[in-house]
């Protein structure tokens, strides 16, 4: 196939608040032009939006329509950016937060769109950052491991509230009705192609990692029965369907998707895919060894290996995951840069606010300023990083933050600074944990926003001990998926070959430094001790607290 020089693909990704469009050249992935489209409703975790009801603890939903604006309005704008002539793009490929799931008619129209469900919370999009399956994650887990399945240890052991199979189960407990109406259960990332092509496919990645489909098939009718005897046909009848490949061509631009995006019609649009996975070929990282860690309100920790391992508290192991060839591994932390975001809005006095407006920077950077003269444990804290539950390697959203040592002389700065090194401490444990269970990682390659605070990447080298290598895209998601366009419209031969051209890394850009590793490795230790303490079973008091707050809530409702 013959591509032109100027020839051009559009990635967009969708990521929890907002959704990004880039329009990526195909010969060298230079990125022409970009644009940013804020979700009109964010995310729903407090209140319904149709009725103003107070939404129970731990859910987390989104409206759909946002998803179809950021179409309407960042492609078009990104392309305008570009200076390019839309005729010049070749492609489309999008990326999803996961696991984040969508109950549609068989024609894909979302339940909470049509007039007897837009008042029922359970038709809405379940956001991945929804922990309120956790009930039904714990049956599974303990099921699971009572029959043996063997499907288990590819997961870690664990099977996390976030995926779709706690989450559809949650859907069938708690409102029947809207279970039965479901033709479909799919993942934003399949949805969204779904209307753009006109086409259901499903990703095999998310299939894999957040729909334990391993080995061609997924968990058994019977194991289902056993966890609700009204369950036993959710694969037969809500979720199964032939699955795409990664880069693999899902159909071509609507007529309506065309109208909306401005693109042209008949277009080639790629099978969906997760925001992390597709950011490991464009940051070049698609060789065993290398680990990706896509740092934004979360982590994902994504790499690639050679030999089929079982990591304790991984999110999943997929033949292909990420590149064709090699096992897909993923892990994760469910709280970072929210974590940060919740500190700045609950707990920085306003002296802070004021002074860092005085001087013309944001909060951040100033807490970071201040924070970045401490010697390593001046501040006297150590924090678990546990706000959003723990994803890997305990997956427990029953957990919660923690932070030991603080007196009547702590600073906010001090307790940003301890909430940074948590955060670090909690990527040490998931690499240490790959590693001893021959799993090694040898370079990690930060992608995301929060690559831009030098004072968080100098903590996580001296944490982890590893060179830190930086992406060399801002937006390195959209810029993956712009790849993957680019192979399903015969641009590039595989991902590999996109990876090469359109990819962008800057190596070794933050190196650890002994002193701080020696006094790391002190804090570390302590961590790890209130890590298992907490997290392991020793002390459940984290357990009993959320059981508190829910029967608080609900006598209040």
């Amino acid at each position: 196939m013959t591509i032109d020089r100027d020839a051009c693909v559009v990635g967009v990704d969708f990521g929890t608040l907002s959704g990004r469009a880039v329009v990526v050249r195909v010969r060298d992935g230079a990125e022409l032009g970009t644009a940013v489209h804020d979700y009109r409703h964010g995310v729903v975790d407090q209140v319904l939006p149709t009725t103003g009801r107070p939404l129970p603890p731990e859910w987390a939903l989104q409206v759909p329509a946002d998803y179809v604006d950021v179409l309407r309005t960042a492609v078009p704008q990104a392309v305008e950016a570009a200076g390019i002539h839309a005729g010049q793009v070749i492609g489309i490929g999008t990326d999803f937060t996961a696991c984040t799931m969508v109950p549609v008619t068989d024609d894909g129209t979302p339940l909470c769109e049509l007039a007897e469900f837009a008042q029922e919370p359970h038709a809405y999009v379940k956001l991945w950052r929804h922990h309120a399956a956790q009930p039904q994650a714990d049956r599974i887990n303990a099921l699971a491991r009572q029959r043996k399945e063997p499907w288990l240890a590819r997961y870690g052991g664990l099977i996390s509230s976030e995926w779709e199979f706690a989450k559809g189960l949650q859907l069938l407990e708690e409102a029947p009705e809207v279970y039965a109406a479901t033709a479909h259960w799919v993942e934003a990332a399949d949805w969204i192609i779904w209307q753009l092509s006109g086409t259901y496919t499903r990703n095999a990645c998310t299939a894999g990692y957040k729909g334990i489909h391993q080995d061609g098939g997924y968990p058994s009718e019977e194991f289902l029965a056993e966890l609700n005897p009204a369950f036993a046909k959710f694969v037969a009848d809500k979720l199964d369907h032939p699955l795409s490949a990664l880069g693999a061509k899902a159909g071509t631009l609507t007529k309506q998707a065309a109208e909306w995006t401005g693109l042209p019609e008949g277009i080639a649009v790629a099978v969906g895919n997760v925001d992390a996975h597709v950011t490991a070929p464009a940051a070049q990282a698609v060789e065993p060894g290398q680990m990706v860690a896509i740092m934004g309100t979360s982590t994902c920790h994504v790499m690639s290996g050679a030999e089929l391992s079982e990591v304790p508290g991984m999110c999943g192991v997929v033949d292909g995951g990420i590149v064709p060839g090699l096992w897909g591994y993923e892990a994760g932390q469910s709280g970072v840069g929210d974590i940060f975001a919740w500190f700045l809005r609950n707990q920085v006095p306003p002296a802070y606010h004021e002074q860092a407006h005085e001087r013309g920077i944001d909060v951040h950077e100033l807490l970071s300023e201040l924070a970045s003269a401490q010697e390593v444990g001046e501040h006297g804290l150590v924090a678990l990083d546990w706000h959003s539950g723990n994803r890997s390697v305990l997956v427990d959203h029953e957990l919660s933050g923690v932070v030991v040592g603080q007196t009547l002389a702590t600073k906010a700065e001090d307790v940003y600074r301890a909430l940074l090194e948590a955060t670090a401490f909690g990527t040490r444990v998931i690499v240490d944990t790959f590693t001893k269970s021959g799993v090694p990682v040898t370079e990690l390659v930060i992608a995301g926003g929060l690559t831009k605070n030098a004072l968080l990447m100098q903590i996580y080298a001296d944490v982890v001990n590893l060179p830190l290598s930086v992406i060399g895209s801002a937006q390195g998601p959209a810029l993956g998926s712009a790849m993957h366009a680019a192979v399903a419209a015969g641009a590039h031969g595989d991902i590999r070959e996109a990876a090469a051209a359109m990819g962008s890394v800057r190596r070794n850009v933050y190196l650890p430094q002994e002193k701080n590793v020696e006094a790391y490795q002190r804090l570390f230790a302590d961590y790890l001790e209130l890590h298992d303490y907490f997290g392991r079973g020793a002390n459940d008091v984290m357990h009993r607290l959320r059981g508190y707050r829910r029967a608080a809530l609900e006598g209040k409702s």
